[in-house]
């Protein structure tokens, strides 16, 4: 029996830590630093996802047998090198590998190189240059930090104010930090937005059931991008012929382009794409599950979790079967008043134990006061559901949403809609 370690706070984590739990091969399991979901089903560790010394010696004081990385800063920063030194298992690519979602220069320069359809850029580090080069552009553009921005470093201006106003916030604010150093202006793409993600060793790529998000705050998709209000599993538009071509074009060969770098990648690769008149596109590649994908995602996977995470990173993905239901899942998001801008924490959540047993609510921004569910950050919950259709997971959602309140709580109202 195995001690897990899962890394993160978020709804994301909460939902590998419930599947991780429905293992036989798992006997406990910890998280750093989880919240107020996790401290229900699993061991809280209270470290941050950063803090990569106090992660591994925690991994190894605790005899931890698997470390799962969810979110992309401690990727980046290298923890499933230090892992591997001690020799822990970790899965997620390492720190080399992980550049293809911590730069975005690198992701852009490799799919260019390897012939993976991509968006036309142009790379600055320079604030003046990029003006001027985004002052002789036709809007709208998409402006984009080259590093890690939390899922909120890609702005689609669709004026040149609006474009300017987002060079000078990333390069000269640095609403970003140092992610801002360096920015790329694109080519904005036009077409169906959607994901793909599959399980990759470095040479097996196997896809995951695909899955919409919804990046924008509010119906419509009006309002500023988000870390994500919400997804649905499987989009009807999206059938195995699809999957197969997109596996076939983006996926298979940007792993063996990191491989041919001298970048094996291991993990969970996510290709954000737009399908578009000239065909499918690449937005950005991600090195970790998405959040809100997993949420509607984990839930259909029949097969055992563990399995497929051992077979990752000992290289023999390739003779594991992975079964998924044929289902649907529906998850919407309930975020903090504000968000993604200033909001307020510490308001108490009601009526989570007045929602249907069936419903799934994975916990975001959450911790315990005084024994009490308490709001701690933008995005609070996912709650989803499974159904026969999408349409049937979604009116499960929807009826028993506005059971579930804290103050200044918001969410979408047409997650999954053009489905019903």
């Amino acid at each position: 029996m195995l001690k897990v370690m899962v890394v993160g706070g978020g709804a994301r984590e909460h939902t590998l830590v419930w599947k991780l739990l429905e293992s036989t091969k798992v006997a406990e399991v910890y998280v750093a630093p989880g919240n107020a979901g996790t401290a229900a089903i699993a061991k809280n560790l209270d470290i941050s996802p950063n803090d990569l010394d106090a992660l591994s010696r925690a991994a190894k004081d605790n005899g931890i047998d698997l470390v799962v990385i969810g979110p992309e800063a401690p990727l980046a920063a290298g923890i499933v090198d230090i892992l591997q030194r001690l020799g822990i298992p970790a899965f997620g690519p390492t720190k080399e590998a992980t550049l293809i979602e911590s730069s975005k220069v690198f992701a852009k320069r490799l799919m260019q190189q390897y012939g993976i359809p991509c968006a036309r850029d142009a790379v600055f580090s320079s604030f003046d240059e990029a003006q001027d080069y985004a002052r002789k552009q036709r809007p709208p553009l998409v402006i984009k930090a080259d590093g890690l921005a939390a899922g909120k470093g890609a702005i689609v201006a669709q004026s040149t104010e609006e474009a300017l106003k987002a060079l000078s916030d990333i390069m000269e604010a640095r609403v970003f930090g140092d992610a801002g150093s360096q920015v790329l202006v694109e080519e904005c793409l036009v077409g169906r937005e959607t994901s793909l993600l599959a399980f990759t060793d470095g040479k097996t790529v196997v896809p995951i059931v695909p899955a919409r998000d919804y990046k924008r705050a509010f119906d419509q998709d009006l309002g500023p991008n988000t870390g994500g209000m919400g997804g649905y599993s499987p989009p009807g538009f999206f059938n195995s012929d699809l999957t197969s071509t997109l596996t076939k074009t983006i996926l298979e060969p940007a792993v063996q382009a990191m491989a041919q770098e001298g970048r094996p990648y291991k993990g969970v690769l996510y290709a954000g794409l737009m399908l578009t008149s000239e065909g499918p596109k690449v937005l950005e590649f991600n090195a970790r599950f998405g959040d809100p994908e997993t949420q509607v995602q984990l839930p259909l996977l029949k097969s055992d979790l563990v399995d497929i995470m051992l077979a990752v990173i000992d290289g023999t993905l390739e003779r594991t079967k992975i079964e998924w239901s044929d289902e649907a899942c529906v998850g919407v998001v309930l975020a903090s008043g504000g968000y993604p801008g200033s909001y307020k924490a510490g308001f108490p959540i009601t009526g989570l134990d007045k929602v249907d047993p069936d419903l799934l609510i994975f916990h975001a921004g959450t911790k315990l006061e005084d024994g009490k569910t308490c709001t701690a950050g933008g995005r609070v919950l996912t709650m989803a559901a499974t159904g026969k259709t999408v349409a049937d997971a979604r009116e499960k959602v929807y009826r028993d949403l506005p059971q579930v309140h804290f103050e200044g709580g918001h969410y979408r109202k047409d997650i999954a809609a053009e489905e019903a």
